[in-house]
Formats: C-alpha cells, sequence, structure tokens
C-alpha cells in the first residue's frame, strides 16, 4: 500500500531552479515504491462536478504568464491508463460522487511541474483529476476517501496545490524572511493534521490564525487539495510533515505523507 500526498507546486519556476525543495522532492520521487500509476488532483483544475482524465497521451499545458520563456518549451508526455480511469469511475458511482470524464485536456502546471520532479522521464501513467472549491472541505474529504482503495493497488494519490498561496501580499524581492502570520497558520493546520482533527480542519477558514490570508476566499483552490489526499489515507489517519520551506515570504512549500508504505 502506497501513502497518499499533499505537495505544494508553488511557482511555475521550481520546475527549472534547483535548490532545496526542487532536491526534496526529486528524491522523494526515488524513494518510493515504483507506482502502477499516479492519480493527481491539481488546484490549476476547477470544475463541477468531479472531472476524471481518460486520455492516451497528455499535452502539456501552459496556464501561466510572465515567467521564463524556458518554461514553455517544458513537454510532459504523460501516458494515461485507461484500466485505472475506469475503476476511478467504479468507485465514484458506489460512493455516489458525481463525476464526467474528460478525454482531451493536457496537464495544466500544477499537474506537470510536481510530476516532472517526482518522475522526470513521464514513465509512469497519470489520471489527472479536478478539484471543486465550491464543495464543503468534508465533501472533498469523501472524494478522496471514495478512492483510498486505489492506494492498495500501488497507486499513488497527490492533491497538488498549496497551504499558505496568496498571491496578492507575495515578497516577489524573496530575501529569505518568511512572514510571522504564515508560519503561524502553518503551524496550526501541523497540529491538526497530526491530530487528524478533522472537526477543527473542516473549519480551517474561521477558526485558524490568518486563516483568510493563507487561503484567501479567491484562493481555495490551492489549499483544497489537501482534503482530496487527506481523504485518500482515511484507513489509516497518519500524517507526516515531509518538507516545509517558503518563498516570496509566504508562499509555503510543503510536502504531507498521509498514511503508511505497507
Amino acid at each position: 500500500m502506497l501513502p497518499s500526498f499533499f505537495i505544494a507546486h508553488g511557482s511555475p519556476l521550481i520546475a527549472i531552479e534547483n535548490n532545496e525543495y526542487t532536491t526534496f522532492i526529486n528524491q522523494l520521487g526515488q524513494s518510493l515504491p515504483r507506482p502502477k500509476a499516479v492519480v493527481l488532483f491539481s488546484a490549476h483544475w476547477e470544475s463541477q462536478p468531479q472531472k476524471v482524465s481518460d486520455v492516451d497521451t497528455y499535452s502539456t499545458i501552459y496556464d501561466f504568464g510572465g515567467f521564463d520563456p524556458a518554461l514553455t518549451k517544458i513537454q510532459y508526455p504523460a501516458q494515461g491508463y485507461h484500466d485505472v480511469s475506469l475503476e476511478i469511475m467504479n468507485l465514484f458511482k458506489v460512493n455516489d460522487v458525481p463525476f464526467e470524464i474528460e478525454t482531451k485536456r493536457g496537464l495544466d502546471h500544477g499537474a506537470w511541474v510536481v510530476l516532472r520532479l517526482l518522475y522526470p522521464n513521464a514513465d509512469i501513467p497519470i489520471i489527472s483529476m479536478s478539484v471543486n472549491p465550491n464543495l464543503k472541505p468534508e465533501e472533498q474529504y469523501k472524494v478522496g476517501k471514495s478512492l483510498s482503495a486505489l492506494r492498495a493497488n500501488d497507486i499513488l494519490i497527490i492533491g497538488s496545490g498549496g497551504t499558505v498561496h496568496n498571491l496578492r501580499v507575495l515578497n516577489w524581492a524573496d530575501n529569505g524572511q518568511v512572514d510571522q502570520w504564515a508560519l503561524e497558520f502553518d503551524d496550526w493546520l501541523e497540529h491538526h493534521l497530526n491530530n487528524w482533527n478533522l472537526d477543527s480542519l473542516f473549519k480551517y477558514d474561521s477558526i485558524a490564525p490568518y486563516g483568510e490570508t493563507a487561503v484567501p476566499p479567491y484562493g481555495k483552490e490551492h489549499f483544497i487539495p489537501l482534503f482530496y489526499a487527506m481523504g485518500a489515507a482515511d484507513n489509516q489517519q497518519t500524517a507526516k510533515l515531509l518538507h516545509r520551506s517558503f518563498r516570496y515570504g509566504n508562499l509555503s512549500h510543503s510536502v504531507w505523507q498521509f498514511g503508511e508504505i505497507e
């Protein structure tokens, strides 16, 4: 059985940077047992209802602007996996999760930046998944929980986003200083994740310190992949912070592992 993960995708620039965080993600990919496939919920794909990719070969989407043009030369031509897509659809049917099939959409940067660091050769099949910020956190958790059986089949489930992600308050000078409010929010989150305190986590926006600054109402899509990934490990309910660092004053680079390798 594989764990599930929440992995911050940060700025698109981590696709071409070599730093502490990119090194960590690369080493994480090397340390894990090779998965049969990766199911990835990306903050950059919002939909209602849930979308499930059933794609032969993914194109690479450059859903950003103003960054180094070298980013738009990167290709990540991962393959899909029809049988796993069907398995996901069946699990959603059993668990009453409404969904639609998507057969054309490529991988957005929330997906391919992370996947390229984990598996540079694009040799692991991918099933791309959307997120829905309009669902309640407990409903997002339920979507992930409905897929927990996949982990026993060596399928890796990832939520890609960011625990602190507010583009309006970033310090692009990136002087190495971390804003105290961002640390306080992430410390609160760490405490409640370690204790699997769903009651508090589901109310993060009203009870966490600086909740609306760390997760602004217009930017919930980056935080909620955490609930999808966490739900996928509901049958074990263990959380472990593997990495945490910050860029641009408050943009979190965190990696959470949910569940254990068995």
